[in-house]
């Protein structure tokens, strides 16, 4: 079964479709690649994905372990290089409530996040720096 359909729409946009549930993303190249920069480029969406992906496993562990998983977020910074352009480091930077966390459970967490598909997908050569902070 198809998971997307992807148009060009000129002027280095393009727009994704999920056909299973008709989202739509809008990409743009960023402003230092020819482009307005006025929606995640494709890189962006790559190093975010990551984020979103390591958050969604971390969910179904706290699911199933039942772990209480509150105001979890994550700040991404994705780095750039050139020869050939590619993105070569990815910071995550996790804070949530740990208040009620015993290192067990943050373990159980981390190491969700860290096994994700899409961190286990992505080259070895490109870095992911993660980083969690419990409030």
């Amino acid at each position: 079964m198809d998971t997307a359909h992807v148009t060009y729409l000129g002027g280095l946009r393009t727009e994704a479709t999920h056909l299973r549930s008709g989202e739509r993303i809008i990409t743009d190249a960023p402003v230092d690649n020819h482009g307005k920069g006025e929606a995640f480029s494709p890189t962006d969406l790559m190093s975010t994905s990551l984020a979103c992906c390591m958050m969604t496993l971390m969910g179904i562990a706290a699911e199933a372990k039942q772990i209480p998983l509150t105001g979890l977020t994550a700040r991404v910074v994705k780095h750039m290089a050139a020869d050939p352009r590619r993105v070569a480091r990815v910071e995550l930077h996790f804070e949530l409530d740990g208040s009620h966390l015993d290192q067990r459970q943050r373990s159980i967490l981390e190491h969700a996040a860290r096994t994700c598909p899409v961190a286990q997908s992505l080259s070895p050569a490109l870095k992911q720096e993660v980083t969690f902070t419990y409030k």
